[in-house]
């Protein structure tokens, strides 16, 4: 794991510097939907990470964000998010990063995640616990939810279904101490790794956007489920990663949100 653990560092890294020199760049920037977009750096960012995984790895599947997915049966598959928060990096907005998670028969035994503005590099080996630039971390010890920093996201199609996280935000506000949206997903989760956020919840994710950072929760001595405490893995599109102490708490509100927009 040692070799697989430095190859993604190094990738990410590279990857991230290089989104980095490009960020006050002007963008090529293509709609696939009302307001989801993707610009040239991202498209450049997972070819230089695709084709390096190619050359080291070139039996191993890979499944990334802005390209069709390689399937050949391969007990490895590498899952990767060139640049996570393109809407913040597509305005100049300096939150992003890298996601770069390898799975092995069917588990993410790896996960780094590359924040190229602050230099900060997630890593997470199963088994082995989680890392920042090399030093131990661990989710926080906050256990009142009316004390915690937590974060959250919007979907996509947040402006034709009314299941977009609005009644969950609304509700969550007044039973948290301040929530953030920061618009980059997986750094919300490394940042519940370290403890910089107690719990993290979002709607409508893809495997690229959770896959690094469930490991590292997990190794972080965290919790993650589904909204609502059921079993999760990277193809659940919903998820709630806390520091594990304000878990069932947040769950509660969750589900009593859920239940009052229901009737």
């Amino acid at each position: 794991m040692d070799d697989y653990k430095k190859f993604a560092i190094s990738v990410a890294r590279e990857a991230g510097k290089f989104l980095k020199k490009k960020l006050s760049d002007k963008h090529v920037i293509d709609y696939k939907g009302e307001i989801n977009i993707v610009t040239e750096a991202d498209r450049m960012s997972e070819e230089l990470i695709k084709s390096s995984i190619q050359r080291k790895y070139p039996h191993h599947d890979i499944l990334a964000e802005e390209s069709k997915d390689t399937a050949t049966g391969s007990e490895f598959r590498w899952l990767v998010d060139p640049l996570d928060g393109t809407t913040n990096y597509a305005h100049g907005y300096p939150v992003f990063c890298v996601s770069i998670a390898l799975e092995e028969k069917g588990e993410i035994s790896l996960g780094v995640i590359y924040n190229p503005m602050l230099d900060e590099m997630f890593v997470a080996e199963k088994g082995s616990g989680a890392f920042l630039n090399g030093r131990k971390i661990s989710v926080s010890s906050t256990a009142d939810l009316s004390r915690s920093l937590l974060a959250t996201g919007f979907p996509y199609d947040i402006r034709d279904d009314e299941n977009n996280n609005i009644n969950y935000f609304t509700g969550m506000a007044i039973n948290a101490q301040a929530i953030r949206r920061a618009g980059s997903a997986a750094l919300d989760m490394a940042y519940v790794a370290m403890g910089r956020f107690d719990g993290f919840w979002e709607l409508k994710l893809m495997p690229w956007d959770t896959a690094a950072g469930l490991l590292l929760i997990i190794e972080a001595g965290g919790m993650v489920t589904d909204l609502f405490g059921g079993n999760f893995s990277i193809n659940s599109p919903h998820v709630l990663a806390t520091n594990g102490k304000i878990h069932n708490n947040m769950i509660d509100v969750l589900k009593k949100i859920n239940r009052s927009s229901s009737q």
